[in-house]
């Protein structure tokens, strides 16, 4: 009987931690295609994306495509594990995580050029300063406009280095990504000054 009422107990705060945990997540965005609805459901999101503009000179529109591409706005996206025999999960592919799939030694550099040593690439306001502070380097060592979404993307993608080699030349796939980053940023460039009117 004690063992019985003891394994209850523990079940029952077993369900309450466990919804407390959904009770912490983020409900997804209702509408991802429309900057003007993602800034109403998540207004600390435009505060964020209007400061690393303010700060880095990326229009929130580059920022949110950019993310959008990424990881389709989940804040714990990864990319798949690779398969071996078609089930049998092996490592991912690379460290990427997070809004932004910023890679792990990018995203330590990052936090130590900025002395935000508590950012995360979960956490929508650090990715949003992130593709700024990113942005700003391409500019520096790429000459990449931080307005220009295409070759922006294509540098966010294959890093400095790869971008000076031109590696994505090799990628017609990666240049298409490019142009949808490219049309999204426009889109949402245009509904943000629709709904700040």
């Amino acid at each position: 009987m004690k063992l019985a009422r003891g394994l209850s107990v523990r079940f029952v705060a077993g369900l309450a931690w466990a919804a407390s945990l959904v009770g912490c997540a983020q409900s997804p965005l209702s509408n991802p295609d429309d900057l003007c609805q993602v800034f109403e459901e998540r207004p600390a999101w435009r505060d964020a994306a209007g400061a690393s503009r303010e700060r880095w000179g990326v229009p929130e529109s580059i920022q949110l495509a950019i993310v959008y591409q990424e990881s389709r706005f989940r804040r714990d996206a990864r990319p798949p594990r690779r398969r071996f025999l078609g089930f049998i999960p092996l490592s991912r592919p690379s460290s990427a995580y997070g809004f932004g799939q910023a890679l792990d030694g990018t995203w330590r550099e990052y936090v130590r050029d900025v002395e935000k040593p508590r950012a995360k690439r979960s956490h929508f306001p650090d990715v949003a300063d992130f593709i700024g502070w990113y942005a700003e380097r391409a500019q520096r060592s790429a000459a990449v406009s931080p307005t220009d979404p295409y070759q922006l993307y294509l540098v966010y993608h294959e890093g400095l280095t790869g971008f000076r080699e031109r590696r994505f030349e090799a990628k017609p796939w990666l240049l298409d990504v490019a142009k949808k980053v490219e049309s999204r940023a426009a889109t949402y460039g245009l509904q943000q000054r629709v709904c700040e009117s």
